[in-house]
């Protein structure tokens, strides 16, 4: 069975957790991809079957959210991705043996169902970024956020990837709990002209390029009926905790942390070949700064106001911290062309001026 996809305001539950459960002064080992050029045409159907698919390195199996705190998924999920001068090409497959699926409309609230989720980030300053939503039925939920909600930010629920071109194939019989389902592909083309967000310019990667980017899968614990499936309940009536299984953990239920997403690197080589020469790292010196952002959030919680010294908040880096108007401030650390600043909102960047 193949379903293509088919507005309302929905609302944004804050999550449960604002950063990491460990920060440490080494950066989190975060997950890389090499997403080499597609080799055919991808005709996004759900089917997987081009020469791309065929070819294309997949990523390793997800893993719970909260990485090994928590038990490994109950059901494998890959990825693979390729890309060409108009799109960005996604590949998923997703073991099922419960396929289920309730929502019909467009930008409602996906993840009430089981769903998977990409989010990208390309510049990687962990602001205007992108997140779409997909279920079973095929339908798509995508919004452009302009910074994570942490730190204040909003979703624009009205925007959508003008061009996207999404397809869900079903292994499987939907909502009958009569059979074993194998499960479900999802097949995405998301075009570079669409990534512009409310008002910016269109987004191509160049050879060599890196984004930010991570998946998630939500899944629900399901108890058959006379009609289907429904989530099953605590004693309290309210349903159990969904799970979170991801490509790179985020080591707290939060996906709205960009700097803990994984790192896609864009080869010009066909897919399928390898680019040692992308680096596999991921800064330190970002991270620096973002373990200063990380302190300043705990010291202006305590005490009302940010600190104007690095090492009063537990940093032994060589940071300098700039405290602007009666509540912000600019962080900044590296030397000569590596300089990159953080301010309160947590928005990092390579050099000190950008607005």
């Amino acid at each position: 069975m193949i379903v293509a996809a088919a507005c309302a305001e929905p609302p944004h539950p804050a999550p449960r957790a604002v950063i990491p459960h460990t920060i440490g002064p080494e950066p989190p080992q975060v997950r890389h991809y090499v997403a080499g050029r597609a080799v055919d045409a991808v005709r996004v159907d759900g089917m997987l079957d081009e020469a791309t698919w065929t070819v294309a390195f997949w990523t390793e199996t997800f893993v719970d959210i909260e990485g090994d705190r928590r038990p490994v998924p109950r059901h494998r999920t890959r990825v693979a991705m390729a890309w060409d001068d108009q799109a960005l090409y996604l590949a998923a497959v997703l073991e099922e043996p419960h396929l289920w699926g309730t929502i019909r409309q467009r930008d409602a609230v996906i993840f009430h169902d089981n769903d998977f989720e990409v989010f990208l980030d390309p510049d990687g300053d962990s602001h205007a970024y992108y997140e779409l939503e997909i279920n079973a039925l095929g339908t798509v939920w995508d919004l452009f956020l302009d910074r994570p909600y942490r730190d204040g930010g909003s979703a624009v629920d009205s925007w959508d990837i003008e061009g996207l071109a999404s397809a869900v194939r079903l292994e499987g019989s939907l909502n009958d709990p009569s059979d074993v389902d194998i499960g479900w592909t999802v097949e995405l083309a998301i075009p570079w002209a669409g990534l512009t967000g409310p008002d910016g310019p269109e987004l191509a990667p160049l050879d060599g390029e890196s984004w930010r980017v991570n998946f998630s899968r939500v899944q629900w614990r399901l108890e058959a009926n006379d009609t289907g499936y429904t989530k099953v309940r605590a004693d309290d009536g309210e349903p159990l905790p969904e799970d979170n299984w991801v490509w790179s953990p985020q080591d707290a239920i939060n996906m709205h942390m960009p700097e803990m997403w994984g790192v896609v690197h864009f080869s010009g080589l066909p897919v399928g070949q390898s680019r040692a020469d992308l680096a596999a790292g991921v800064d330190d010196v970002p991270w620096l700064l973002r373990r200063v952002y990380y302190a300043q959030r705990r010291a202006r919680s305590a005490t009302g106001g940010y600190v104007g010294a690095a090492d009063r908040i537990g940093i032994d880096g060589d940071v300098d911290i700039e405290l602007v108007g009666t509540d912000g401030y600019r962080a900044t650390a590296g030397a000569g062309t590596h300089v990159w600043t953080i301010d309160q909102h947590g928005r990092v960047w390579r050099g000190q001026d950008r607005p």
